[in-house]
């Protein structure tokens, strides 16, 4: 694996990593009479101001870059984090969660079935291999009992939560076209947050929040410690990391290796709550190692064309500004 797509890889790894930590870390709001859309549009809200000073620096007065990639923009904000969250959490509402999470992350397989029919030829074995032991462990990872949902309704709302999913690892391996990956994941955040806050103010999403202190790892603690920490690491690391990495290593590879995510889910409710890892889930955690490991990586995104001198200037060609922000993470 070449240089990038190592670099990628870490970022995409740290994305599934800090990604893992918001189920820790919004439960305790949950606990305390948070409704689930609430908490989200909270954590987006302030994941996206968390971002906007380094969205402004990223930038450098080039906003411009923001209208070119403004398709990127609403993809990511109005699919990939509000249509995402909020058919992730209507799905809960009438299937079991682990079987929602299943579903979900069906994602990887969407995304390598949508290349072979747009491009209309059978994947490679080593793709084909990858994703049967990527999902194969992570149904032992979520526990195999999840595959027994009933309702149909439930099942479809999951399953558009996972074109969701993978509409942004599409949306963040597209060609950056000037955007900083900083820039779409707080904007698109910023975007995704507003979306979720108007369709709560209609009504479409229960909006329940209660501003006391809440249990957190034994202490006694402010609301707003642990929506901080899932706002910082849980979403705007999370979704930059995200983007960064797909970009490296194309959409492809990098869904898979989001679902790094369910295991270092269950690792920290082991170490934090005490739920033991049982063997299926080691065992699963493995077999979506060796899935990864199967899946070739697409070839990076061309880096973008520096802008020549003039003619009559006798200089070295300028690089385009941006061009070190080459870019890309329910």
């Amino acid at each position: 694996m070449k240089s990038p797509q190592l670099v990628g890889l870490a970022a995409a790894v740290t994305s599934a990593a800090t990604f893992a930590t918001s189920g820790a870390f919004i439960k305790p709001l949950l606990e305390a009479g948070w409704s689930p859309a609430a908490a989200v549009t909270a954590r987006a809200l302030v994941a996206g101001l968390l971002l906007l000073p380094l969205v402004v620096f990223s930038l450098r007065g080039r906003w411009d870059a923001l209208w070119r990639g403004r398709w990127r923009i609403l993809g990511m904000g109005l699919i990939a984090v509000a249509f995402t969250q909020l058919t992730y959490f209507a799905a809960i509402r009438l299937i079991p969660v682990s079987t929602a999470l299943l579903v979900e992350y069906l994602a990887p397989l969407l995304l390598v079935i949508w290349v072979a029919v747009t491009t209309r030829r059978v994947p490679r074995p080593m793709v084909l291999l990858g994703s049967v032991l990527a999902i194969g462990g992570l149904v032992l990872v979520i526990g195999p009992g999840a595959i027994n949902a009933v309702d149909p309704v439930g099942v479809a709302l999951a399953f558009a939560a996972a074109v969701g999913c993978a509409v942004y690892f599409v949306v963040a391996a597209r060609p950056s076209d000037g955007l900083p990956p900083v820039a779409l994941a707080g904007i698109g955040l910023l975007l995704g947050g507003l979306a979720l806050g108007l369709a709560g103010a209609v009504g479409l999403v229960p909006m329940e929040a209660r501003f006391d202190q809440v249990p957190l790892l034994g202490a006694i603690v402010p609301w707003w410690v642990p929506l901080m920490v899932v706002a910082f690491f849980g979403t705007a690391v999370a979704y930059a990391a995200g983007i960064f990495g797909s970009g490296r290593l194309g959409s492809r590879l990098a869904s898979f290796v989001g679902l790094l995510e369910v295991v270092f889910a269950s690792v920290l409710a082991w170490i934090v709550v005490g739920e033991a890892l049982t063997p299926l889930q080691m065992a699963g955690g493995l077999l979506i190692l060796a899935g990864i490991a199967a899946i070739p990586a697409e070839p990076a995104v061309p880096a973008e064309p520096a802008v020549p001198a003039e003619p009559a200037v006798p200089a070295e060609p300028v690089v385009p500004a941006g061009a070190a922000y080459r870019t890309p993470g329910v």
